[in-house]
């Protein structure tokens, strides 16, 4: 007995592929002479001639076809769709921060606005002005905006990323969501903000003048922080033409060092980030940041 087999591969169509297998079977040996299927003779009217007097013959051909899926067409679909689905949950979560920010920054310009102006307008219903107050109410908010930004650079180094780093590490991770447990950082920065406005506004004298100017300062320094480090370098939400200022985007791109952990964190500060940079010799790579930054932006203004 003989077994041959033939495998027949078309060529592949758009999204499936056939195979075809063609199996010819066992050569049917009969012999008159030799038979097994039994101990007596067998008549030959059993038999149609074609069997009886020929040795042997060939069985019909089978052919077996298998149906195979190309799945390398179906893998860019896939991906495309994770993309997309992707894109859409990322606008998701900038659109709800957007409202967030936009919200607390109405809120708060509003207040800060309403409150200053209230607080001046009680004091000088007597017909004096507070001039020492006045000065030292808005030295204290220029003051408290340059003093966050120390503030925040030491507390970056010497807590966020030494005893806070299990707040602040989610932070340096992809986000997932619209939110981070990092952000409990802005809410702790409110509190004494909300407590020295609070004293100064509802309380005269020079103390409570600076008190309020402190609070009102640490609340500028917030916002300001809150647009240029989630909206400009982290994207966050959109900014808008902040993001052509050259300054800014300077700032920006010396931010992006600090996540690339290039000269061992450096800049901790956001502001005056540059300037850190610089002093540790990163002067080049801030301006390959820079243009990559820039070429970037106009790809995007571009699609």
């Amino acid at each position: 007995m003989s077994l041959s087999s033939f495998i027949n591969l078309p060529s592949m169509a758009a999204a499936l592929s056939s195979i075809a297998v063609t199996l010819k079977p066992l050569n049917c040996f009969f012999s008159s002479s030799n038979s097994r299927l039994s101990h007596h003779p067998i008549s030959a009217a059993v038999f149609p001639p074609s069997l009886r007097f020929n040795t042997f013959r060939r069985c019909k051909n089978i052919t077996i076809c298998f149906v195979i899926e190309d799945q390398k067409q179906s893998c860019p679909d896939i991906l495309t769709t994770s993309r997309l689905e992707k894109e859409e949950r990322k606008k998701s979560e900038r659109f709800t921060y957007l409202i967030a920010a936009m919200m607390s920054s109405f809120g708060i310009t509003s207040m800060a606005i309403m409150s200053v102006y209230y607080r001046f307008y009680w004091q000088m219903k007597g017909g004096e002005v507070p001039v020492s107050e006045m000065f030292g109410t808005f030295a204290f908010s220029i003051g408290a905006v340059v003093g966050m930004e120390f503030w925040a650079r030491w507390a970056h180094e010497a807590l966020w990323h030494t005893s806070l780093w299990n707040m602040h590490e989610s932070h340096h991770k992809p986000r997932e969501g619209a939110f981070e447990l990092n952000d409990v950082f802005a809410i702790i920065n409110a509190v004494p903000a909300i407590g020295l406005l609070y004293y100064g506004f509802f309380n005269k004298g020079l103390v409570p003048g600076l008190c309020f100017g402190a609070g009102l300062g640490i609340t500028v320094f917030g916002m300001a922080y809150m647009f240029v480090h989630d909206g400009l370098v982290h994207k966050r939400f959109p900014v808008g033409p902040i993001a052509n200022v050259p300054y800014f985007r300077k700032v920006a791109a010396a931010h992006q060092l600090h996540h690339t952990d290039k000269f061992k964190g450096v800049p901790y500060g956001l502001f005056l980030g540059p300037k850190e940079v610089e002093e540790v010799g990163g002067k080049e790579e801030l301006e390959k940041e820079i243009s990559r930054r820039i070429k970037s932006y106009n790809k995007v203004s571009t699609s």
